[in-house]
């Protein structure tokens, strides 16, 4: 019951709350990223959802958009700021996904929506994660986030749906903070954020 009611009514209740509640940091962080960054302030790329349809996911952007002498954009850690950085470190750069929780595209808590180009690689195992809704934090999330190798991500990410449950979510959002606040796993070792998965690592 839970997992098939609830779990969304929470979304939805949790996710207005924290919208309204955070309003004066939204229009902050907007107010910031717009003269530190230029536009757009919201960053939008697409990601698969539940059964993998693909959806808008929103987040603050934290790069600049500086190419190199043929055009290309310069590689992430060049590009991402100071100002970006602290973003990401805070996970402040996340909370426009409060908007996609709100549309159903997304849960509070739910393996992440990774990106779109990896549905053509997943084996049969992995493609499980899109048996439920994507997170704004999961289970892979307080274990390593971004240090964690592929493998040990989709593991993390099937325990989760194998084993959803109303205390299991608040076991993972009260991690989630203490992770925040620790400021741990950020991004892997040597890089601005996690090397793309390629179907074999």
């Amino acid at each position: 019951m839970y997992k098939y009611f609830f779990k969304r009514l929470i979304d939805v209740v949790v996710s207005l709350v924290a919208l309204v509640v955070l309003l004066p940091v939204f229009i902050i962080i907007c107010i910031l990223v717009r003269t530190k960054l230029g536009s757009p302030i919201i960053f939008t790329q697409k990601r698969p959802g539940k059964d993998g349809k693909v959806f808008k996911m929103y987040k603050f952007r934290t790069m600049t958009d500086q190419v190199d002498s043929t055009g290309a954009l310069l590689p992430d850690q060049v590009r991402l700021t100071r100002f970006g950085s602290v973003l990401r470190s805070t996970s402040l750069d996340e909370l426009p996904e409060l908007l996609n929780i709100l549309k159903g595209e997304m849960s509070l808590i739910g393996p992440r929506p990774l990106l779109e180009e990896y549905l053509l690689i997943y084996n049969k195992e992995q493609k499980r994660r899109h048996d439920v809704r994507p997170g704004l934090t999961g289970w892979a999330q307080i274990n390593g986030r971004n240090t964690l190798t592929w493998t040990e991500k989709f593991e993390l990410d099937l325990e989760y749906v194998d084993a959803v449950s109303f205390c299991f979510d608040v076991k993972i959002f009260f991690l989630t903070i203490k992770k925040v606040i620790i400021k741990e796993g950020i991004s892997a070792e040597g890089s601005a954020t996690i090397e793309k998965f390629n179907g074999d690592n």
